[in-house]
């Protein structure tokens, strides 16, 4: 069983693929080549799933950073004989800058530890596990390395010290003095790939700086917001840059599968995928990073690509996909596999995929919206074009159904009230893009049918008896997406029903830590989760556009409060023992992080923010959303084969 708490670790990205390293120096989870890949170590989960690490023995005093716009870690340890310091990243491609970070990413985890003071005695721990810790390879010694076999891949260990083999794990010690360094690295290449790859200490430490040199190209170009949090909406941008999968430009809700939303309980699901969902709060948080738009075109690219083909077939859109475009993502346990904290069972692939969700068509509607009003004048291409008209007619055909919602409950479906919302957003996008779209004649068709939802949000979702919007159509329970109807542009936030809303939630799903909950209510699965960190920075921004900016900044400040020792936050927090929980670290906590940063700056000089302005109403400067770029991008894109370094 492994304890360890989930935000102990520190995230690696090549921008294809994740690791997470705790304090102590334990690589406890890989992925590779691909986020969504099975796990090489997984210690994360079990304690005989798999770790690597680099660490003094004895008692050390232990702090961390990223090194200065970057993901490298860098891990201090102070110990009574000398100081240590241990940096650790994910390899990008030699010489990779600005927005091709990961395109040529060669899948290698390096690891260097410097005595920076004195004498620090090191151990060193090897235990590769592939396929979720099924696979316990066989270990061989080679001159300046260790090569493991088992399962799919091939695994070079790439290290100047001798490593004693037993069974399937190496054990090692070294000393080092002052101005003494030890560089190792981690391949992983196809099982067909006979020759192992070694990279001498000298290469280890020349692509770590690259490395370092790479991420800082890419925050240079997207170091555009200046404002309340300005560091950390910078890191977050660079959590979502890591969390994007570079060949397709698909992003990833979490880096991790079945990190629990309750201790102990079922509540565990694989967040390795890309959800329709994200899209556009996430292109809103990318915009608000960066006026550089390659992100996030990619990002919608990527999306609509994927899923024009199921509107094209008359089917309803898929609510998520796999980074690589990959529609059946059908889930299963891993048994042999105990769980963080005995949380079973550990999923891989997601059920979710098959539900209904209707908000897919608004999110779509409303990131191309953005892009489109956000870059230059170009026209709509046809695929797009065709995508989006099909999205808008889906949201005026089948706004009347039920379905799962936005939380994807796994019960009967109901008349959720923010899957109707997103389908007011979806044609009330689609009436703004109309021109683009070339589908002015549609307009009034659009219109009628946006002012027949918004006639039923009004009077089926809003309760006169508890004076809120509620859950569902005909509904009591209180939501947290309630909180978006202001941030989408529905109704202003100096509404009277908006301000009530938003009052009951900080009343009534607001836990004594100040965490808003995602509703209290019957969801069909055992046990209760956490609050949800996303819910809050939401009742932050939703606040911020009520005029209450010392409120909004208060919850955002306690939001913002949980992110870990790195700035890295989790999906909820335990509302008992205040403990993050949920997949780490994860995309949509940092998104609501950017958003609501954005929210409060803006309103604090008194300039309404995007979702503020009456989107029907703006000017519609159409680019072309196409997926033709990112073809050209992935033309240029080189896997590299197998070299040894010098």
């Amino acid at each position: 069983m492994s304890t360890r708490p989930i935000n102990d670790h520190g995230l690696l990205s090549d921008c294809r693929s994740a690791a997470l390293v705790t304090s102590d120096g334990s690589v406890d989870w890989l992925c590779s080549p691909r986020f969504d890949s099975p796990a090489t170590f997984a210690r994360l989960l079990d304690e005989d799933a798999g770790h690597w690490s680099i660490r003094p023995r004895g008692p050390a005093q232990v702090t961390r950073r990223y090194l200065e716009d970057t993901l490298v870690l860098e891990t201090t340890f102070h110990t009574r004989g000398g100081t240590l310091v241990l940096v650790d990243a994910l390899a990008l491609g030699d010489r990779e800058r600005g927005h091709r970070l990961g395109v040529s990413s060669p899948g290698v985890l390096l690891r260097e530890a410097i005595c920076v003071q004195g004498r620090v005695d090191l151990e060193v721990t090897y235990a590769p596990r592939p396929e979720f810790g099924l696979v316990h390879p066989l270990l061989e010694s080679l001159p300046g390395a260790l090569v493991a076999r088992g399962g799919a891949q091939v695994l070079t260990l790439s290290t100047p010290i001798d490593l004693r083999v037993s069974g399937s794990i190496a054990h090692g010690t070294v000393a080092l003095r002052a101005g003494e360094r030890l560089g190792m690295a981690l391949h992983a290449r196809p099982c067909w790939e006979v020759e192992p790859v070694c990279w001498s200490p000298r290469a280890v430490h020349r692509r770590i700086m690259d490395t370092i040199a790479g991420w800082r190209s890419w925050s240079r170009l997207h170091a555009d917001y200046h404002g309340p949090w300005q560091d950390e909406v910078g890191h977050s941008g660079r959590v979502l840059r890591a969390l994007t999968f570079a060949p397709t430009g698909a992003i990833v809700a979490a880096a991790t599968t079945s990190l629990p939303e309750r201790i102990g309980g079922e509540r565990n699901w694989d967040y390795r995928y890309t959800w329709i969902r994200d899209a556009s709060l996430t292109v809103q948080a990318l915009t608000t990073v960066s006026s550089c738009d390659t992100e996030q075109e990619a990002f919608f690219a990527f999306l609509a690509r994927t899923a024009a083909t199921q509107l094209d077939r008359g089917v309803d859109l898929q609510i998520m996909y796999g980074i690589g475009g990959e529609c059946d993502l059908t889930e299963r346990p891993l048994p042999h596999l105990t769980g963080w904290r005995d949380s079973a069972p550990v999923r891989v692939g997601n059920d979710a995929w098959r539900q209904r969700q209707l908000d897919v068509y608004g999110e779509m509607l409303d990131a191309a919206h953005r892009l489109s009003g956000h870059t230059t004048e170009h026209r709509l291409d046809a695929v797009t074009r065709a995508f989006l008209l099909g999205a808008a007619d889906a949201a005026a055909r089948r706004w009347r159904e039920p379905d799962q919602g936005i939380w994807e409950i796994r019960g009967p479906s109901r008349h959720f009230l923010h899957s109707k919302l997103m389908c007011w957003v979806a044609l009330d996008r689609a009436i703004a893009l109309a021109p683009a779209l070339g589908a002015t004649s549609r307009v009034d068709d659009w219109k009628r049918t946006r002012a027949q939802i918004r006639a039923a949000i009004l009077t089926e979702g809003w309760n006169p008896e508890t004076g809120t919007f509620t859950r569902a159509f005909g509904d009591t329970d209180l939501d947290a997406s309630a909180l978006t109807i202001p941030i989408v542009g529905f109704l202003p936030g100096d509404d009277p029903r908006v301000r009530a809303t938003v009052a009951a939630v900080a009343t009534r799903l607001t836990d004594t830590r100040g965490l808003v909950r995602r509703y209290d209510a019957a969801d069909g699965i055992a046990g209760e989760e956490g609050a949800f960190l996303l819910c809050t920075f939401w009742l932050s921004h939703a606040l911020a556009l009520t005029g209450r900016r010392a409120p909004a900044e208060q919850a955002f400040r306690t939001a913002a409060s949980y992110a870990n020792d790195v700035g890295l936050l989790a999906e909820e927090v335990d509302s008992v023992t205040g403990e993050p929980i949920g997949n780490f670290p994860q995309a949509f906590s940092h998104v609501g992080l950017i958003n609501a940063a954005r929210a409060i700056r803006d309103t604090a000089r008194g300039r309404p923010t995007a979702a503020e302005t009456p989107v029907a109403a703006m000017a519609c400067r159409a680019r072309t959303l196409t997926p033709a770029p990112m073809r050209r991008r992935l033309s240029r894109t080189a896997e590299g084969g197998a070299r040894r370094e010098p």
